[in-house]
């Protein structure tokens, strides 16, 4: 088990630290001194992980002035990225200027010491008021010297700099994607301007700008450009779609707004200054956790060097973290959309039906120019008579109908898919209650599937899409379903006789139901899922063992799984369906949203083999 100690843990202990008791205060121990554990990744962060950190280090002038310098909360602060790299996977970290008090060459001396302490982490710096004068054509200065391009050559992640060195750039790797991150001098000229739009030219990613003065706030957070902050959104800013987070520091209290650029997107501007705040910050570091299997960044603000204190005081514990609306929030952001102009998620190639019919494939079924006989354009009408080819070639072929006289809009082809699908194209189904409508594809009277059983156990999966909104009752209407009653097939102690004998449904609430009647015993196990998002693709597999039903969405194991002996599924040689569930002799609503590709296999599946791991 791993027993190094979490920073949460580790802030909630140093909080609390002034009145705990001796032994309770011994879990306050230090990261660094905690017992070393292995990190995952060989102690590196991983850039294929949909969550990573992005660390912002504001001003930390009062820390390195020779008038009464402690650089130790700076060296904490980078100590500790460096040590927690892989664990809170830390993909880059900036600095936004006013490293020192006065920019003398014993400040910098004392700063790139400091620096030292970062070790591999790879970082951008740029300069703040307090460490030059002028704008970037000022020429030679001692942080230059220490800051400038020679420092930044050999990470992976820098670009270069502009020719006058106070502007630079890096390309950091995190969550399987590029990302550009600008590091502009406090003062840009027009020319340090043309160079970073160059840079954006050359490198259509998604943008962080980092500055030293762009945004100020009164006390109520809410902030608004400054003078050169307006200087950088006209000239730089609202016009490349690219930039979509802006970091400055300088003033202070901290303090955030959006604004919307040309392109009709948000763009987040931020403020991070703590040099107001006890020990000069104290190293106050920002987190930006970037999370893009949830659409948000995760903000937290908190101090290294206070976290590692064994016996902290009472201010001290005041300020190891930062709980206000500026200092700890969520920014919420649809990654792929907002991105989508200028760098689009690059997405799987279709596949074809031979690369993901492993051995058992019972029936595969797609709704693209491979499985339907007749595909149309996306929006056009599916004709009542269209087959779907069981592609495996046993004979499980899907022909279309439509439910009591529906118009020909209950069924639509549609080029909509999950990512991860192998057929680029789905079929939209809009169905509905008061009057009863929609559509459904069934099997032919002697198809296979009809009378498999599948007791040595089976894999069912479908991708599928809710729609947004979700209007209407849609309560209880079907997914999949093999045709015929519980009853025929002597099975009574279900909700009722006339239920199928095996169906995927969804609830009034949305949640996934999954029943199935087993061969050898008169019962109807059935397996729930969680409330399912809306306007969002989705995978679901049913895996049974020969013993076992258990769910999956998404590839995980959902919790409500049916604990009742399952094995096998009593069919009846009736048809299997997609797009409805027959109650007793009579389809009533057809099923509301998407549905994708659909598998049967003879077998349990491991979630690695599923169709979304490409067939594998």
């Amino acid at each position: 088990m791993d027993n190094k100690l979490s920073r949460r843990s580790l802030l909630q202990a140093a909080a609390t630290a002034p009145i705990l008791s001796a032994a309770a205060s011994a879990a306050a121990t230090p990261a660094s001194a905690a017992p070393a554990s292995a990190t995952p990744h060989g102690g590196r962060p991983d850039p294929a992980d949909p969550r990573f950190t992005f660390a912002v280090l504001p001003d930390t002038q009062y820390l390195l002035d020779d008038g009464g310098s402690d650089p130790e909360p700076v060296r904490a602060t980078l100590r500790h990225l460096v040590r927690e790299q892989a664990r809170d996977n830390i993909v880059f970290m900036a600095h936004l200027g006013d490293v020192t008090e006065h920019g003398t060459v014993t400040e910098m001396h004392a700063a790139s010491r400091a620096f030292d302490a970062a070790g591999r982490l790879p970082y951008s710096v740029l300069a703040g008021n307090h460490d030059v004068g002028g704008d970037d054509q000022r020429g030679d200065t001692p942080y230059l010297r220490t800051f400038g391009p020679q420092r930044f050559s050999r990470m992976k992640t820098y670009g270069g700099s502009s020719p006058d060195g106070y502007n630079s750039y890096h390309v950091v790797r995190g969550g399987g994607r590029e990302w550009l991150v600008l590091a502009l001098d406090w003062r840009a000229s027009d020319a340090g301007l043309t160079w970073a739009q160059g840079v954006l030219d050359e490198h259509p990613l998604p943008a962080v700008l980092t500055t030293h003065d762009i945004v100020w706030a009164e006390g109520d957070g809410q902030a608004q450009l400054s003078d050169n902050g307006k200087r950088l959104w006209d000239r730089l800013i609202k016009g490349n779609d690219q930039i979509f987070l802006a970091l400055g520091g300088h003033y202070w209290p901290s303090g955030r707004t959006t604004m919307t650029n040309d392109a009709g997107n948000p763009v987040h501007l931020h403020i991070t200054n703590y040099q107001d705040r006890y020990y000069g910050g104290a190293g106050m570091v920002r987190y930006y956790s970037f999370d893009l299997a949830r659409g948000v960044i995760d903000v937290e603000t908190f101090s290294p060097w206070l976290l590692e204190k064994r016996d902290p005081t009472p201010l001290e514990s005041e300020h190891v973290e930062l709980s206000g609306d500026v200092d700890r929030f969520t920014v919420e952001i649809d990654f792929d959309e907002r991105f989508a102009a200028f760098a689009p998620p690059v997405l799987p190639v279709p596949l074809a039906p031979s690369a993901v019919m492993p051995r058992g494939t019972v029936a595969y079924w797609r709704f693209d120019e491979a499985g339907l006989a007749t595909a149309g354009a996306d929006g056009a009408p599916v004709a009542p008579g269209t087959v779907a080819r069981d592609l495996t070639g046993n004979g499980n072929d899907l022909t279309s109908e439509l439910l009591h006289a529906s118009a020909p809009e209950a069924l639509t082809w549609s080029d909509e898919h999950h990512d991860a699908q192998p057929a680029h194209a789905s079929l939209r189904f809009d169905g509905g209650k008061g009057p009863d409508r929609g559509a459904v594809l069934r099997t032919g009277p002697d198809a296979p599937v009809n009378s498999a059983t599948f007791e040595s156990g089976y894999t069912i999966e479908t991708f599928l899409k809710l729609p947004e909104p979700f209007e209407g009752d849609h309560s209880w209407m079907g997914i999949l379903s093999w045709e015929g009653r519980a009853g025929d097939a002597g099975k009574h102690s279900g909700w009722s006789d006339d239920e199928p004998t095996c169906s995927l449904n969804l609830s009034g609430e949305r949640f996934l139901q999954f029943v199935v009647y087993p061969v050898p015993v008169d019962a109807d196990p059935t397996s729930w899922s969680h409330a399912i998002p809306v306007g969002r693709w989705m995978h679901v597999a049913l895996v049974n063992d020969g013993r076992h039903t258990v769910m999956y969405v998404d590839g995980s194991k959902i919790v409500r799984n049916a604990a009742e002996e399952s094995r096998g599924i009593s069919t009846l040689g009736k048809p299997f369906a997609v797009g409805g569930t027959q109650s007793a002799e009579r389809y009533g609503q057809g099923f509301y949203g998407w549905i994708g590709d659909t598998r049967i296999v003879s077998r349990a599946l491991r979630p690695e083999q599923f169709l979304t791991a490409r067939g594998k």
